[in-house]
């Protein structure tokens, strides 16, 4: 199911209409501090994996789903159209084109973008493993492996390392608590 999309402009107009939509943000908490829509909320993608039949109960009305860039955005309202929540919309270009076309968003500490990380873990594994096999030649696996990997990310619109380093404290915060990501939404 292919997601209706909502330009930014489109969204903005929603959100000062007399029935706003729910704006539901579902990367890291510490993306999300980072930088926000006003209003939104945060459900990380991997607790509405965990938790979907939950936080689609807690979904009224019209929702459109808010990540950097729109692809773990469209994966969000993939599962919870999957279970019936259907009225619902990606932001095109996520964040980063809200951000482009001038709108506001709510700031707070300042921290690297999942996407960012990504990068910075895979070309240092790569550049590594290839330095290192001048003197231990079967560290080139490790280069093949990160480029595999990224291949099939690129593939599949999923991303094994994103996953896991979405899991580390500096992504997830003191306080992570999958159920407050849920309470969050109202009954």
């Amino acid at each position: 199911m292919s997601a209706a999309t909502l330009d930014p402009t489109a969204l903005r107009r929603r959100l000062e209409s007399r029935t706003p939509p729910t704006v539901l943000d579902v990367r890291t908490p510490a993306e999300f501090e980072t930088g926000h829509i006003a209003g939104a909320r945060n459900v990380p993608l991997d607790v509405l994996r965990i938790r979907l039949d939950d936080v689609a109960a807690r979904l009224d009305g019209e929702v459109v789903y808010v990540c950097r860039s729109g692809q773990r955005a469209a994966q969000a309202h993939t599962l919870v159209a999957g279970v019936g929540v259907t009225d619902g919309a990606v932001l095109r270009g996520g964040l980063s084109d809200w951000e482009s076309s001038g709108f506001d968003v709510d700031r707070g500490t300042q921290r690297w973008e999942l996407e960012r990380q990504v990068r910075l873990v895979a070309g240092s594994i790569v550049l590594t493993s290839v330095l290192g096999s001048v003197a231990v030649p079967k560290l080139k696996w490790a280069a093949a492996a990160i480029g595999g990997g990224l291949t099939f990310a690129a593939v599949s619109n999923t991303c094994a390392m994103a996953t896991a380093l979405s899991k580390l404290p500096y992504n997830t915060g003191p306080r992570y608590d999958e159920s407050r990501f849920v309470t969050q939404l109202g009954a």
